[in-house]
C-alpha cells in the first residue's frame, strides 16, 4: 500500500515548501532508529540492503535534510532524524490504526501469554505494541515464568500461548527458531580465565545449564556455580560485573559481554530451539494471530553476536 502525508516546513524566506512521505519510507526509517543499523532494518521490514539505504536516500531528498550520520557500523540519527522519528511512529501507527479500524473480521477478546523473562525484557514490548495497534479490541494478559513453569500452566491450560526454549516435553512444541548457545562474560574483565571458572546459570532443572556444566565436565575444565537464579536479569547482571561466566542464546547478547570459544578454553554447545506451545482446548483465531505475530518477529531477529570479540552495536 502507498499512502502519502503531506509535512509543511517554512524555507529560508518564509515561503511554505510541501513535501510528500511515503508510509513504506517512514515505516523503514523507524525500523533503522530501533535497529540501529540498516542491515538490522532491512530484515525487520523484509527488504534488502540497498532498497533500504535508496529508500533513505530518496527521504532525505523528499525532505532536503540528512536523517542520518555514521558512527562507525551503527547508523545514528542527525538532529533533523530525531526530529522526524516522532512523526513517523504517529504516522505509522496511525496508518495501522485505520487499516484496522475497516477490518471486518477484526478480532476482540482476552488471551493468556507465557513468555521467558528474557523475551519478556528485550523484545515483547515492541512485539505486543505492533499486535495492539493491528488488534484494538484485544487483550493481551501477560506471564513472565522460566519455560518448564510455562510447560506446566500450558498442560493444565492456565495459559492459551507460550514462548519457551530449549524445551524437553512430549507436549506438542511449534519451534520455529533455532541460535547458537554461547559462552559469555565480561568484556572489562578477566574472570573467564581463573582456574575454577566462576558461573552464573539457571537453576538445576536448567538444560543449558546442564549444558554448560557438561560441556566443561567433558573437557576436564573445573567450576563453580557462584550464580543461581531464573532470572535473566540477574544472570546478566553477574556477567556484565565481571562476576561470572555465563551461556546465552545469540540473540540475548548484549553489548558489553565477550563471546568465548574454545581458543578460550571453553567447548562449544549445542544450539538452543525456541517454539512455542499452545493449550489444546484452544486453537480460536485469537490465539492464531498472536502466534502469527510472535513466530513473524522473532524469526526475523537478527543474530549479535559476533565471536569472538566483545559485542558491539552494529
Amino acid at each position: 500500500m502507498f499512502v502519502e502525508y503531506t509535512i509543511t516546513f517554512d524555507d529560508e524566506w518564509g515561503s511554505p515548501v510541501t513535501h510528500l512521505l511515503d508510509i513504506d519510507q517512514l515505516r523503514t526509517f523507524v525500523a533503522i532508529a530501533d535497529a540501529g543499523s540498516f542491515t538490522r532494518a532491512a530484515e525487520m521490514v523484509h527488504k534488502t540492503q540497498s532498497a533500504v539505504s535508496m529508500q533513505m536516500k530518496r527521504l532525505e531528498e523528499r525532505l532536503g535534510k540528512e536523517l542520518f550520520a555514521r558512527d562507525g557500523r551503527q547508523s545514528r540519527l542527525t538532529e533533523e532524524g530525531e526530529r522526524l522519528l516522532d512523526y513517523a511512529r504517529r504516522i505509522v501507527r496511525l496508518n495501522l490504526e485505520a487499516i484496522s479500524s475497516f477490518n471486518e473480521a477484526e478480532l476482540a477478546g482476552r488471551v493468556r501469554l507465557g513468555v521467558p523473562d528474557d523475551y519478556a525484557e528485550r523484545y515483547l514490548p515492541e512485539i505486543l505494541a505492533r499486535f495492539s495497534r493491528s488488534n484494538p479490541r484485544v487483550e493481551v494478559a501477560v506471564v513472565c515464568e522460566p519455560t518448564h513453569m510455562l510447560v506446566e500452566s500450558i498442560m493444565q491450560s492456565q495459559l492459551d500461548l507460550a514462548i519457551v526454549t530449549q524445551c524437553e516435553t512430549t507436549a506438542p512444541v511449534e519451534i520455529f527458531r533455532e541460535e547458537r548457545l554461547l559462552w559469555v562474560s565480561s568484556s572489562r574483565h578477566g574472570v573467564h580465565e581463573e582456574e575454577v571458572v566462576p558461573l552464573a546459570l539457571g537453576r538445576a532443572t536448567c538444560s543449558w545449564r546442564r549444558s554448560a556444566t557438561g560441556a566443561l565436565e567433558s573437557t576436564g575444565r573445573r567450576y563453580r556455580v557462584l550464580y543461581s537464579s531464573w532470572s535473566s536479569n540477574a544472570v546478566g547482571a553477574a556477567v556484565m560485573a565481571g562476576l561470572a561466566v555465563s551461556v546465552l542464546p545469540e540473540s540475548a547478547i548484549r553489548t558489553g559481554m565477550r563471546v568465548l570459544t574454545p581458543a578460550d578454553g571453553f567447548p562449544g554447545l549445542s544450539s538452543c530451539k525456541i517454539g512455542l506451545m499452545r493449550a489444546s482446548a484452544n486453537a480460536d483465531a485469537l490465539v492464531g494471530a498472536l502466534a502469527g505475530h510472535i513466530v513473524q518477529s522473532l524469526e526475523n531477529l537478527p543474530s549479535r553476536a559476533e565471536a569472538p570479540v566483545r559485542v558491539a552495536a552494529e
